[in-house]
């Protein structure tokens, strides 16, 4: 199989690392340190290698180290297929985050492209009983991973909303104003659905024809409101309702994904805390599957703290799927224990703080 790994990662002034080198196989890596050492700084990093803002949705001034603020870089090397390409982000004080890849300037979007990148972190523990905004999200990561210019889509509708909704709070009614707003809703909200369905599909297929000892999930694209095929219609005859609501009542953005335990038929928010987790990583590693057959190569895994809940077969599972799956995974953990069942199949790196710095150090072996 062919291979999707950063080969280099270089992070200057971000975070708690005023400075760290990493040199890379393909292999899994596991980061080990004390909570707060900044091991969960070196994945966020990876994950704004791909676009949008990162694992933790922070802006730009925030990635900076205290309290230089100085503005911050990463710096990679990514074998990425038959291809090796060079990428550079980075974000000056008090400016917006800019990307150069092959020595060229480029939109976020591009990112999408050349690297496939998701991502577990424990704050998606509550995904399943917490709102449909942090599922939409989960499902929109997943969808972007199998259809780049999903990003683009979600984007254009976004922004056209903004304007409806400006249109609606100021109560305007003169229907010109939004019949260009609308079309453009309607065309990017046509193109959402299409792609998310799509995501669904695939994860389904994948969980599917997979040996696993992680459980399945039933998915399913569900919403408050049944969404129209004819969106465009469908927002002009609303206007009336969302003018007295002061926003958009109907259109993808009111989307939910519904996940049942699908060997129990219990819905994922009446699981228990421990299977709420198994089908979380159930998903990650099906649409790494789908990924490895789709795009060519698996996809670079994030999985913060993920052995912190599971018990040692389970974790032992986990570690044999990640690495028949061929996928280099960035793992942390608080001890190198955590990752004795992966032996020299992984490579490893220990992270500590001294007076808020961080220390990266690679080791060949635990």
């Amino acid at each position: 199989m062919t291979t999707l790994a950063l080969k280099e990662l270089t992070l200057s002034h971000f975070r708690s690392h005023k400075r760290a080198d990493l040199t890379l196989d393909a292999r899994p890596l596991a980061i080990y340190g004390p909570n707060g050492a900044g091991k969960t700084n070196i994945i966020e990093a990876v994950s704004l290698l791909s676009p949008g803002r990162g694992l933790r949705r922070a802006g730009a001034d925030d990635l900076t180290r205290r309290p230089e603020a100085l503005g911050w870089k990463i710096t990679s090397v990514l074998q990425s297929l038959h291809q090796t390409h060079e990428i550079e982000t980075w974000a000056e004080a008090g400016n917006a985050r800019q990307l150069r890849i092959d020595a060229k300037a480029a939109p976020q979007t591009a990112l999408g492209r050349i690297a496939r990148i998701l991502w577990l972190v424990p704050s998606m523990d509550r995904l399943w009983i917490e709102g449909a905004e942090g599922r939409r999200r989960f499902l929109d990561r997943a969808t972007l991973s199998f259809e780049p210019t999903h990003a683009e889509a979600v984007l254009t509708y976004e922004k056209a909303m903004r304007e409806r909704n400006r249109l609606l709070k100021d109560m305007v009614r003169d229907p010109h104003w939004y019949t260009a707003i609308e079309s453009q809703m309607a065309e990017a909200g046509v193109a959402i659905q299409k792609n998310r369905h799509r995501a669904i599909e695939e994860l389904t297929a994948a969980q599917e024809a997979a040996t696993t000892a992680f459980p399945t999930a039933t998915l399913a694209l569900t919403s408050a409101e049944p969404i129209p095929d004819d969106l465009q219609t469908a927002l002009a005859d609303n206007r009336n309702r969302d003018m007295a609501a002061g926003r958009t009542l109907v259109g993808p953005h009111r989307a939910d994904l519904d996940a049942v335990f699908a060997d129990k038929g219990v819905a994922a928010k009446d699981c228990s805390t421990g299977e709420q987790k198994a089908l979380l990583i159930s998903l990650i590693l099906a649409n790494g599957r789908a990924l490895a057959r789709d795009f060519g190569a698996p996809p670079i895994l994030l999985l913060d703290e993920v052995a912190a809940h599971l018990d040692a077969t389970r974790r032992a599972a986990l570690y044999d799927e990640i690495c028949s799956l061929g996928a280099q995974a960035f793992m942390t953990g608080t001890g190198a224990e955590l990752f004795a069942e992966l032996g020299d199949r992984a490579q490893y790196a220990e992270v500590t703080e001294t007076d808020g710095q961080s220390t990266v150090a690679q080791k060949g072996s635990l």
